[in-house]
């Protein structure tokens, strides 16, 4: 809780940004397919950092990937990602930065596949958010049989930073999952 919201929060209490996060979009369900691509390529760059750290980055990512733009990020030429390892206001990882054109290319054969990425993915669950009710963080599973399932079927397609753990994330964070704490005042159960 902090003086100046006096909301509950499951999390980000005391860090605008964070807070703004958590009350306007986690958690909340995602059917456009550009903001999906961008949160697949944001848990990516997550992988073992916190969401604080690639948070606080997003706009540099947003610059960096074309406004995460998958056709774009599709095209990219390994000149143009070569250049974003010296880019400071992303995660200069190698292996994460080419990996979003690789997700990019594998994001688009599923649109075509499905018609959106939005049918595709929400399919796993019957086009449902799955709402837990966790008292406390220590609770929340950090993957689910919908992540694993996903996770699964992304990785076969040729997609890299989808494990389990932080596909679980991504469902959180698209509202496929929504694990707000019941105490928290974004709780809908």
């Amino acid at each position: 809780m902090t003086s100046t919201t006096q909301k509950t929060r499951c999390f980000g209490t005391g860090k605008d940004y964070y807070e703004k996060y958590h009350d306007t979009e986690w958690g909340i369900p995602v059917h456009d397919d550009r903001l999906l691509f961008e949160m697949l390529i944001l848990e990516g760059a997550q992988a073992g950092l916190s969401w604080e750290t690639i948070l606080k980055r997003r706009q540099g990512y947003k610059n960096a990937f074309h406004n995460f733009d998958p056709i774009k990020v599709a095209n990219m030429t390994d000149q143009q990602l070569e250049a974003l390892r010296s880019n400071e206001k992303i995660i200069r990882n190698k292996l994460k930065i080419y990996s979003a054109r690789k997700n990019a290319i594998v994001f688009l054969s599923i649109q075509k596949e499905f018609g959106s990425f939005d049918k595709y993915l929400w399919g796993f669950v019957n086009y449902k958010p799955i709402v837990h009710t966790y008292e406390k963080f220590e609770d929340v599973h950090p993957t689910t049989k919908e992540s694993d399932a996903i996770s699964k079927d992304l990785k076969k397609r040729g997609m890299s930073f989808v494990g389990s753990t932080i596909i679980n994330a991504y469902l959180q964070a698209v509202g496929i999952l929504n694990d707000h704490l019941t105490s928290c005042f974004c709780y809908q159960g």
